[in-house]
């Protein structure tokens, strides 16, 4: 029951106020929530609503919903949220709205029938996967072809694609360019782009390639969206070069004031650098603990990290840049799918991984500064979930830590010495009682890494596999060939040796065909033909026969 009252202030002759009840409504109505608007509330089309629902998706995330209406308008956006919050379809949809398929009668009628209409720019591959993923369940209903571009793959198939038509492109700046100034990418349909992680792009030195994309694209007609976390100066200039009075849209929790999410538990320990590999394996033996994502500064870090983690019986796996496209692919996969709970990686992750169930990160090194902080940390407390965030300080790590910490507000000015053996590390995560270094063997369940596919994606740029021990030319590889990260020559390789095949031929076909009798003659003459040879002792020449001084003439 609720009651309404309406009151009516009185005034006495001295002036004093006193309230008298006017009115009073009683109900039994039960108190109704603000009801919670849909994305078909905001004019999306039917296709895209309904491939949204078949997988679980209806009500829009703050920055979705403040991103929508702005954005179907065709206005341009500067977004801004925190990571984990949704950002992928507060741009997908929009990009997914405006693209005219090819069963539309409008289709014939662009500029070049078949050219990509919409251009996603992302800084890594690994997010390029993510995000594309993401469209595709958007457009499941509404058959939008989508194509990734990024480095690490062989290009055929790429310029295949693009060469059978595509509506919306997602990729990085290096193979987008490539493919760009080799002519098979053509940008001149191109209505709406969108920049994702603009500051990471920024970080990564790709802001040159960045610019030089959306110079090619019509400027007139299009609509430019940038999104990130973080708003570096250099990524605001940028936006107004290339964007015509944009709105900045900043979606933020009024419950939520903090830089880092609320959903996230952060801990921070001094930590000794050849006790961590014990503390993490305690960490990773906690009550609760799903999927985990360790990051590390360096490659050979990572890899030594995952190795070790191996060799104490989690399902483990690296993901670097020293690995292969297939490689890296496969670590994800294999985290994904529930075949390891633990993704050992450097920073080339921390913008890729959408996986809404990992519920601790570890940051195995400080990190350099509180971009990267927040970015890493973000992995986890995705999608409503809440997560814990463990960051380990070295001694000599502690003035950078201090900026860090004053940066983002934190309460860690001076972050605990913590060891193993420490008695607040088992209460802080929970590890039970007697934990040791090494997972018990009635917990090693999940496959591992091996148990996932590694796809034959036609690298380039990596080494080849030694070739078996028969081989006349060793493991070198033969002229022609390149070096492949899935260890195989890619295609080059065959028409190297193909070609190699030919020149040889016709040598060989030489050699076998019965010399003429002339030649052989003249050959024999001149083997017998003696020999002259000149010789010196002391200076002097001296005859054929030893001891012989030459006539001189």
């Amino acid at each position: 029951m609720s009651e309404t009252h309406s009151h009516e202030v009185l005034v006495d002759t001295s002036g004093t106020e006193s309230v008298e009840p006017e009115e009073t409504i009683t109900t039994t109505a039960e108190p109704h929530a603000e009801v919670q608007k849909t994305f078909a509330d905001f004019g999306v089309r039917a296709e895209i609503v309904d491939s949204l629902a078949q997988a679980g998706i209806v009500h829009p995330f703050p920055i979705q919903a403040l991103t929508l209406p702005v954005a179907l308008g065709g206005h341009d956006i500067i977004g801004q949220a925190k990571t984990g919050t949704g950002k992928t379809l507060g741009f997908g949809v929009p990009a997914l709205e405006r693209i005219v398929t090819s069963d539309d009668p409008k289709y014939s009628k662009l500029q070049v029938p078949g050219a990509p209409q919409a251009l996603v720019i992302v800084p890594t591959r690994e997010l390029a996967v993510q995000v594309a993923n993401d469209l595709a369940t958007a457009s499941r209903l509404h058959q939008v072809r989508i194509a990734t571009i990024y480095g690490g793959r062989a290009y055929e198939p790429q310029i295949e694609a693009l060469q059978n038509g595509v509506d919306l492109v997602v990729g990085t700046p290096g193979r987008l360019i490539d493919l760009y100034k080799q002519r098979h990418l053509n940008l001149s349909n191109i209505k709406i782009v969108i920049l994702d992680e603009a500051d990471e792009m920024l970080d990564l030195g790709f802001l040159p390639d960045v610019e030089t994309l959306m110079a090619a694209t019509p400027a007139g007609t299009r609509q430019t969206m940038l999104f990130s976390a973080t708003m570096p100066g250099p990524v605001i200039a940028m936006a107004r070069r290339y964007m015509t009075r944009p709105t900045h849209i900043r979606a933020a929790d009024p419950d939520d004031e903090g830089l880092t999410k609320r959903d996230i538990r952060q801990l921070v320990y001094r930590a000794h650098s050849l006790d961590k590999i014990e503390v993490v394996a305690r960490i990773l033996q906690a009550r609760g603990r799903g999927r985990t994502v360790i990051f590390t500064k360096t490659k050979r870090t990572a890899a030594k990290v995952a190795e070790e983690l191996v060799d104490r019986g989690f399902a483990a796996a690296a993901l670097h840049g020293d690995l292969g496209q297939g490689a890296r692919e496969q670590a994800l996969r294999a985290f994904r799918n529930n075949k390891v709970d633990v993704l050992v990686a450097t920073d080339v992750a921390a913008r890729g991984i959408d996986v809404d169930d990992v519920t601790h990160v570890i940051n195995y090194q400080c990190v350099e500064d509180e971009k990267i902080y927040l970015h890493r940390v973000g992995r986890t407390g995705r999608a409503g979930n809440k997560g814990t965030a463990v960051t380990f300080v070295d001694w000599e790590d502690m003035p950078r830590w201090a900026l860090i910490n004053k940066a983002l507000g934190l309460d860690f000015a001076e972050p605990v010495e913590t060891y193993s053996s420490s008695a607040h590390l088992y209460t802080d995560l929970d590890i039970p009682e007697g934990t040791k270094g090494r997972l018990p063997r009635d917990k090693r369940v999940l496959a591992g890494v091996d148990a996932e596919v590694l796809e034959d994606l036609g690298e380039t740029g990596k080494r080849v596999t030694k070739r078996p021990a028969s081989s006349s030319r060793g493991d070198r590889p033969r002229s022609g060939e390149r070096r492949s990260g899935a260890g195989r020559a890619t295609e080059g390789s065959t028409e190297g040796e193909g070609r190699r095949r030919r020149t040889r031929q016709p040598a060989a076909e030489t050699t076998t065909e019965a010399p003429a009798p002339e030649k052989k003659a003249d050959d024999d003459a001149r083997r017998r033909r003696p020999r002259n040879r000149t010789r010196r002792r002391n200076g002097e020449v001296v005859g054929r026969e030893a001891g012989t001084p030459a006539q001189e003439s």
